[in-house]
């Protein structure tokens, strides 16, 4: 394998830890995503090396329990979704508090749509969305991204770590075709498979 730039070998007194490691204790003992600039500020690198040491994480995680959880310029470490019966079981959860079909259509067009407003939503969809969208903003799937410059200046839309977490994917390019989505999404499913595509691809036909 090759080393990337910033590591350090293990040593025996502990003072002098892989930056891979070091990385994944910091992930570890955050309670919220870390940007990637977080990182490198903390751990004295640049964001290159810690952008080079999270590629090597991530394929070592590959073969473990746990994943690197990306979107954009943060990341995160959550449990493989392979594990999520085990982990519910283990902890008690109730697996039963499913996304309704409305939920899951309004999440598919923001997933792909985002930056999206409600207006547009609501012309796509062809009925109200005010009820659908405080409930994936209280699931913490979907989260205010900023607001257009026009009149009315609208709140956009944009789904959050929570969505990933939700269907297992590690990031955003692990999207399937926007037509396959829409139609486990329409079906109710509560998981999709996960596939790299490009952004023809992930862009609804409407």
């Amino acid at each position: 394998m090759t080393p990337v730039p910033g590591h350090q070998e293990w040593s025996p007194n502990g003072h002098d830890l892989d930056l891979r490691c070091r990385i994944e204790a910091l992930l570890f003992v955050s309670d919220e995503p870390a940007s990637i600039p977080q990182l490198a500020q903390a751990l004295e690198v640049s964001e290159r090396d810690v952008e080079a040491a999270l590629e090597e994480l991530a394929q070592q995680f590959q073969e473990r329990g746990l994943r690197l959880q990306r979107k954009e310029h943060s990341v995160q470490l959550v449990t493989a979704p392979e594990a999520a019966p085990y982990v519910r079981r283990f902890l008690g959860l109730d697996s039963a508090s499913k996304l309704s079909v409305a939920a899951l259509e309004t999440l598919a067009l923001i997933a792909y749509r985002q930056p999206i407003t409600r207006a547009q939503i609501e012309a796509v969809r062809g009925v109200n969305c005010d009820g659908v969208l405080r409930t994936l903003l209280a699931r913490g799937m979907v989260a205010p991204q900023g607001r257009l410059e026009q009149a009315g200046r609208p709140i956009v839309y944009g789904v959050t770590f929570e969505f990933l977490q939700h269907f297992g994917l590690s990031n955003l390019s692990e999207l399937p075709a926007w037509k396959e989505f829409a139609a486990s999404m329409e079906g109710g499913e509560q998981s999709v498979p996960r596939r790299a595509t490009d952004k023809a691809a992930a862009d609804p036909e409407v």
